[in-house]
């Protein structure tokens, strides 16, 4: 049992009797004396994909689920199927567009570095790494000396994402990629 005090981001706990990863977690501390310290969570459930925020108070404690995470490499998709193999035993499995939803504008294929979440020898998610290297295949033309204004234009990434971009940035320019927010972190040499 972890009691809500101890909570951290992609800890992965059983609530309502699923697994569920914290995703974010916020903390309410009171203004009037004794009252406890609150801690709204926002988790996502593992199976299922839905997202659920719940409140807790600093003494509710949940039960953390017995996961593994294993070193996995994308290979490809078909259809609606995404493709995957264990980096260790190089065993194969598929997860559907549905569980992967907000994951697949990052996935290149035989992308490695990612991790397999794993309940009783089943792959649940995937998790990414929290940067990667993209390359921006279309975009308006850059305008020269716009580099040192804030001024953002959208750009077509290579796997079909699309995010904002410093203005002076042209097509076929590698960058970096948060995968937590989706933001232009910057560009790769």
């Amino acid at each position: 049992m972890v009691p809500a005090k101890d909570f951290t981001k992609r800890m992965v706990v059983e609530i309502d009797g699923a697994p569920h990863m914290i995703e974010r977690i916020q903390v309410q501390t009171p203004s009037a004396r004794g009252a406890a310290t609150l801690y709204k969570v926002q988790a996502r459930n593992l199976k299922t994909r839905a997202k659920l925020e719940k409140t807790f108070k600093g003494t509710d404690s949940l039960n953390e689920v017995a996961f593994e995470r294993r070193d996995v490499q994308y290979l490809y998709r078909d259809g609606e199927l995404f493709h995957f193999m264990d980096s260790t035993d190089f065993n194969q499995f598929t997860l559907a567009l549905e569980d992967l939803e907000d994951q697949v504008g990052y996935l290149q294929e035989n992308m490695e570095g990612l991790c397999a979440l794993m309940v009783n020898d089943e792959p649940i998610a995937v998790e990414l790494p929290d940067t990667i290297e993209l390359t921006i295949v279309e975009t308006t033309p850059g305008v020269r000396g716009n580099s040192a204004t804030g001024r953002t234009k959208p750009a077509t990434l290579s796997t079909g994402l699309v995010i904002q971009v410093p203005e002076h940035l042209e097509a076929n320019t590698k960058i970096k990629v948060d995968t937590r927010t989706g933001e232009y972190l910057g560009r790769v040499n």
